[in-house]
This record gives C-alpha cells, sequence and structure tokens, in this order.
C-alpha cells in the first residue's frame, strides 16, 4: 500500500510540475507588468503560447543534422525527470530513493550540454556565441552549486532530498549563517542557471548580450516548444529545490498514516501553490529593481556565489568539527 501511494504520489507531481510551470512565467511576467505600470498579460498566457507553437509547423535548416532536432526532445525528458525528482509537496515519492543532489546537477548538466551543441550544430554566428556564453556560465555555475550540495550535506550527513527535506523540518536545525549563506548562493545560481536579470533578459533579442535565446533561434513548431516548456520547467524546479531545502515546512512526510498522509499531501501542494506565488513575486521585485550586467562581469557574480557556499561549507564544517 505503501509503495502503491508513493507511486501515485510521484505521477502527481509529475504532472503537478509540468502543469504549473507555464503558470508560475506566466505570474512573473504579470507581476513584473505590474510593477512597471503596464496591464501584463494574462497568468495563462504561457500556455496559449506552448499550444500555439505546437500547431506549427517545424522549419529546419538544410544543414541541420539529428541531433539539432533530438536535442528538443533529450532537454526536455531530462529536466523533467529532475523536475520530478525534487521532492515539492511530500517526501513519500516512489523515485525519493534516486532524488539525490548529484543526479539532480548532473541531469541539468546533460540538457545544458546537448543545448550548447544543438545551437552550434547549424553553424550560425549566434548560436556559437551563445554556446560559448551559455558553457562560461556552466563553468562557474556547477562549482557554486557542488558547494552547496557540500554543505547540506555536512550538515545532515546525506545527498538525498527526501532525508534533507525531513532533517530540516525536523527543528533540530535552528539558524545558521553558513545555511543562509548557501541559501545566497543557490538563489544566485539560479538565477543565473535560468538566464534571468542581471545575467540575461529572456524578454529580448539583443545579439549582443543574449545567451539562452541565442541558441534557440533557428528552433521553431514543436521543437521550440518544448524548449520553451523546458525552460519553465527549469524555473519551477530551482524554486522547488530552494523550497524543499530550505523552507520545507508543509510538506507531508512518510510518517503519517495513509489517510492522514492523503490530507497532508493536499495542504503540501496547497504550501508549494503558494511558495510559488511568493517566489515568483520576489523574483520579477528583484528584476524590475536590477540593471542587466555586462556579459564579463557574470564571473564576478557567479565568483561571488562560489565564495559564499564555499564560507557556508567552512563554517558547517568546523562548527560541526569534522
Amino acid at each position: 500500500m505503501t509503495m502503491l501511494l508513493a507511486t501515485l504520489y510521484q505521477i502527481v507531481q509529475m504532472l503537478l510540475v509540468l502543469a504549473l510551470a507555464p503558470l508560475l512565467t506566466g505570474w512573473v511576467r504579470l507581476v513584473k507588468a505590474r510593477l512597471v505600470g503596464r496591464r501584463g498579460p494574462s497568468p495563462v498566457q504561457p500556455y496559449r503560447d506552448l499550444l500555439r507553437l505546437l500547431r506549427k509547423e517545424v522549419v529546419l535548416a538544410r544543414n541541420a543534422s539529428w541531433l539539432f532536432r533530438a536535442v528538443p526532445y533529450l532537454m526536455f525528458t531530462a529536466i523533467w525527470l529532475a523536475a520530478g525528482l525534487v521532492p515539492i509537496f511530500t517526501t513519500q515519492l516512489a523515485l525519493a530513493p534516486t532524488a539525490d543532489l548529484i543526479a539532480l546537477i548532473a541531469l541539468l548538466g546533460s540538457a545544458r550540454f546537448f543545448l550548447a551543441l544543438a545551437g552550434m550544430d547549424i553553424g550560425t554566428s549566434f548560436g556559437g556565441i551563445g554556446s560559448s556564453r551559455e558553457m562560461m556560465i556552466a563553468a562557474l555555475a556547477e562549482p557554486a552549486m557542488l558547494m552547496v550540495v557540500f554543505s547540506v550535506s555536512i550538515l545532515v550527513r546525506t545527498t538525498s532530498l527526501a532525508e534533507i527535506a525531513d532533517f530540516m523540518m525536523s527543528g533540530v536545525v535552528g539558524l545558521r549563517i553558513s545555511l543562509a549563506l548557501a541559501l545566497i548562493a543557490l538563489i544566485m545560481v539560479a538565477i543565473a542557471e535560468n538566464a534571468r536579470i542581471p545575467i540575461d533578459n529572456p524578454a529580448t533579442h539583443l545579439e549582443l548580450t543574449m545567451v539562452h535565446e541565442a541558441m534557440v533561434l533557428e528552433y521553431s513548431g514543436r521543437h521550440l516548444a518544448l524548449v520553451e516548456a523546458a525552460s519553465m520547467l527549469k524555473m519551477l524546479l530551482y524554486m522547488g529545490l530552494i523550497a524543499c531545502i530550505f523552507v520545507p515546512w508543509g510538506m507531508a512526510t512518510a510518517s503519517a498514516g495513509v489517510g492522514q498522509g492523503i490530507v497532508a499531501a493536499l495542504w503540501g501542494m496547497v504550501a508549494f501553490a503558494l511558495k510559488l506565488a511568493v517566489g515568483g513575486a520576489l523574483l520579477a521585485l528583484f528584476e524590475t529593481s536590477i540593471a542587466k550586467m555586462r556579459v564579463f562581469r557574470v564571473g564576478e557574480f557567479l565568483g561571488g556565489a562560489l565564495l559564499l557556499s564555499l564560507l557556508g561549507a567552512i563554517f558547517l564544517y568546523v562548527s560541526r568539527g569534522v
């Protein structure tokens, strides 16, 4: 019965992240528009955009290889699987034993790698520029992400997301400067990985500054829909990851019975929706209050994230006397 319930929760989570990702993007756009005095689009506009792209015909360059055609499917599958691994409303998931932070980073890195290859496949200058900038950001963001993982694993003694969430909800953690540093570092990495301001502006197509958009300029139709859906899933994934590690309150645990567990899981969904609403509003507020930085200053931004995560790991290492 427990395994059946865990499988049901896992299926619900896979469908839930797929359904909420476009809504989160639409919510961020709406809040940003209201903050600058515009009416803004409807929060459900991303759903309409994806459906419109799915109905359009795919146009491919003559020199496009099989890799260019396969990358949208590979990227979407990897990020969707990664989003399904992060506990968002309950820790009792069928994939909880494999929901490891290292595996999560590997899936995200694989999706990034294939997208960079696709950007260079056609041979356009924009695709090459976007891929090179993406790899530069990845080379700086991944070490910071790994240091955040090490900081949390030093405290919890595991990299399992379900066990980390249970430990954080146990009430024995308290206030720790090291965790605050790791949280700030993870937020900075999330901003860079999702190509948000100040690293990149997802609303423009300026050839001198764009990173993500430069790699997907040659995509159209259902391929572009899959790439855009993967980007939306990635933003929800990082918000869910931050909520799972640092704000897990309201999430259902495996300690409750079947009946109580279902009720707790429903409350966990409501709590996660509220976390997404607050996180999206804070992201919109941050992006409207800061300007985009030059590409050559991205290293300083991510270097600061690496330094903060390294300090957090050192503080935890020293405080625990390992």
